[in-house]
């Protein structure tokens, strides 16, 4: 069978999305449809005292002003780690500062707009915690989340020998979110009928949080989402505008679309935690760990206690026999945190930095520690891994990079006034799999549909799916029609926690397998077939055609099996999956100017082992936009938040500094390219969020080695370096 899953083809939507044609949540056009606009509260903690309407609602083309007083009462869904623990404009009851206190619905959007300025809200305020630091001592661990315990314990710490201690603490800021694309909502009531057109990354997902909130049966509820100009985790959540969107469509009888303003963003979607941990190692006087602590705190909220950044990476990645992991919590008036890209970077950047102390502290290369400390097999099952290439990663990665000319010492490589430093990090996280459902339909003309209802987030999901198809049927991409982005096709995962392959390729190449089999079956059954008489088994499928296996000139196409049997052949497949553990290597050179404090990162190398690779073109797109936000998590993400009030200080793309293109050296991504045998997606697993794991502690201990400076926490900003 030709391989096809793999070529880097270029973005089957890539033509819409240049061109302007490719309609977003935003773009949609209904013919009536109302504009909603978000009045948010003033303050972090306290009470609406009172709250008048009458001048927005006397504004032109306002139809009504919606508050805490008249909103539709709407209901929670019981605890479940991926929704928000309160919904706004319920009560009068102020969380966080941003929170919606009042939506102005008009005929307009500047309508709305104008309107929203003249509600006038009065609250009775409360002092309020903003940062870890002014709630010292709250720390607690909270009930165990997303299926897995806060604390965690193999061995005996206390009792490990040591002949070398790495003992540090490690910081870094809340950060946010920033896709292209805001979030948006636009809701359609139709016979007690819900359509919502929605910025998700889990359109099923919004379908049943939908329905249980507003009171209506899930078969009542379709979601659609055509295209995402980015989620990165903020959009895998159903938010409180979507909620409360919804339920004020229903009472108008009208469509309503609300679209959130970037500062909007910073307070109403979820953000990585501002975190703080400890890590101590242990290790024989040759750098073999023994033991390992990591102690994390992130910031909560009032109303949501999850853990959203997990450490993961202590308990999977190296040998080290004796264990300690802790997850605390500390509640702050701030909005909940939630997913953003990646999230066991933050602990990730702790356990890698002091992963290089410990190489300095015993004197040997970091390459050359984590290879000492390389797990031959699962740190925690004990079982082996049914397929781990990570040392392949190391040695590519080293030797693109020229890892082998590099001295240990600090501050011993300069060109000019410029100092260069040399820094590497292994890169790791998990991914997890969730149930998922796919069609697969050979049509009459030979061509082939396939459905299921991921969601197209800016990834090249489209893309690698139509690939899919097209090598387990044995077609070309041209004969394959893949639809996705609507809750009615069959039901299938978020696109969250690089999930998205893993779960929905595993349930195509189930149904794929099943239609192409039966095709075959209609061909061997049929005597004007070259291949009647033949065992299934004896034919396989390539470009369009059926070959007998010991003899190609025996041949028949999809197109004329299907037109003399006259009938489609479709299947429908659901699978479960298993969570994975993906692996890699960083490589990175930093030049830094002493006057100024200045950090360029000017080259970074990457090698990864996501089991096969399902399009080495999109897959390339990754690493670059991984490795492009670890330089923003080293060197500039921070938001700032005002200690007296909980207020985000730059909820704006002026104030959040994110890399541009000249921040962004070349990036050259390496793929061992094996496929994982214990992978039901075609071999392939999950990857998206691999190559910023890395990253921050790669540029962190590139900055040491320049400089002989270590900076544990981040960002790495200039003047931590004057």
């Amino acid at each position: 069978m030709k391989q096809i899953a793999g070529l880097p083809i270029d973005r089957i939507d890539g033509r819409a999305k240049v061109t302007g044609a490719a309609k977003y949540t935003a773009d949609t056009d209904i013919p009536g449809v109302l504009h909603g606009v978000l009045v948010l509260s003033t303050i972090a903690r306290g009470k609406i005292t009172s709250i008048d309407t009458g001048r927005a609602k006397s504004a032109p083309g306002v139809v009504d002003v919606f508050t805490h007083l008249n909103t539709p009462r709407l209901t929670l869904l019981p605890f479940f780690p991926y929704t928000r623990g309160f919904i706004p404009m319920q009560d009068e009851i102020i969380n966080h500062d941003g929170q919606p206190v009042a939506i102005v619905v008009a005929q307009t959007l500047e309508q709305a707009q104008y309107a929203s300025t003249l509600v006038d809200v009065r609250y009775s305020q409360e002092v309020p915690k903003a940062v870890l630091g002014q709630v010292a001592g709250t720390e607690y661990v909270p009930d165990p989340a997303l299926g897995e315990p806060n604390e965690f314990t193999r061995g005996d710490v206390t009792s490990a020998a040591a002949d070398v201690k790495i003992d540090a603490n490690y910081s870094s800021p809340t950060h946010h979110h920033n896709p292209i694309e805001t979030s948006a909502s636009l809701a359609v009531w139709q016979d007690g009928k819900l359509t919502a057109y929605e910025t998700a990354q889990g359109i099923q997902f919004s379908r049943g949080v939908l329905a249980y909130s507003l009171g209506v049966q899930p078969t009542d509820v379709r979601v659609r989402t055509a295209y995402l100009g980015g989620g990165f985790g903020s959009k895998s959540v159903v938010l409180p505008h979507t909620l409360l969107t919804a339920a004020i469509a229903r009472v108008l009888g009208q469509p309503l679309k609300v679209v959130l303003t970037r500062a909007a963003m910073y307070t109403s979607t979820g953000h990585r935690s501002e975190f703080r941990q400890r890590v101590a190692l242990g290790a024989t006087k040759d750098g073999k760990l023994t033991s390992l602590i990591q102690t994390t705190t992130q910031q909560a909220s009032r109303t949501d206690e999850v853990t959203y950044n997990p450490t993961r990476s202590a308990r999977m990645l190296y040998a080290v026999p004796n264990l300690q992991v802790r997850q605390q919590v500390a509640a702050l008036d701030r909005p909940g945190a939630g997913f953003t890209r990646s999230p066991e970077t933050a602990a990730h950047f702790g356990l890698e930095t002091a992963m290089d102390e410990l190489a300095y502290a015993v004197g040997v290369d970091p390459l050359e520690l984590r290879l000492r400390n390389y797990a031959e097999v699962d740190p925690e099952t004990r079982q082996p891994f049914t397929s781990r290439y990570l040392r392949d990663c190391y040695r590519m990665a080293a030797n693109a990079f020229g890892w082998s000319r590099r001295s240990m010492k600090p501050g011993s490589t300069r060109d000019g006034q410029e100092f260069i430093g040399w820094g590497m990090a292994t890169e790791a996280h998990s991914s997890l799999a969730f149930p998922s459902s796919a069609l697969v339909q050979m049509n009459v003309d030979g061509t082939v549909l396939a459905q299921s209802s991921t969601q197209e987030i800016g990834t090249g999901t489209l893309t690698v799916m139509t690939q899919a198809v097209a090598e387990i049927m044995g077609t070309t991409v041209d004969a394959v029609t893949f639809q996705l982005g609507d809750s009615d096709l069959p039901a299938a995962s978020w696109s969250a926690a690089s999930a998205t392959v893993k779960s929905v390729v595993a349930a195509l190449d189930k149904a794929g397998k099943a239609v192409r089999d039966n095709v075959i079956k209609l061909a061997v059954a049929d005597a004007r077939s070259p291949l009647s008489g033949l065992a299934v088994d004896q034919v396989e499928a390539e470009h369009g055609h059926l070959f007998a296996t010991g003899d190609r000139s025996r041949r028949d196409s999809y197109l004329d099996v299907m037109s003399r049997h006259g009938n489609v052949v479709a299947t429908t497949a659901q699978t479960p999956s298993t969570p994975g553990y993906t692996t890699g290597a960083v490589f990175v050179e930093v030049r830094i100017d002493p006057r100024s404090g200045r950090v360029r990162v000017t080259r970074a190398v990457g090698a990864y082992d996501p089991g096969r690779v399902m399009n080495r073109k999109t897959a390339r797109s990754q690493v670059i936009g991984g490795i492009t936000w670890g330089i923003g998590f080293a060197l500039m993400e921070q938001t700032v938040v005002d200690q007296r009030t909980a207020r985000i200080v730059n909820p704006n793309l002026s104030g959040y500094l994110i890399p541009v293109n000249a921040d962004v050296p070349d990036i050259q991504a390496l793929f061992v390219d094996k496929p994982d045998p214990g992978s039901p997606a075609l071999g392939a697993r999950g990857f998206g969020e691999v190559p910023i794991t890395g990253v921050p502690a790669a540029i962190g201990n590139a900055v040491f080695h320049a400089t002989g400076r270590r900076i544990r926490d981040l960002p790495i900003t200039q003047d931590k370096l004057l």
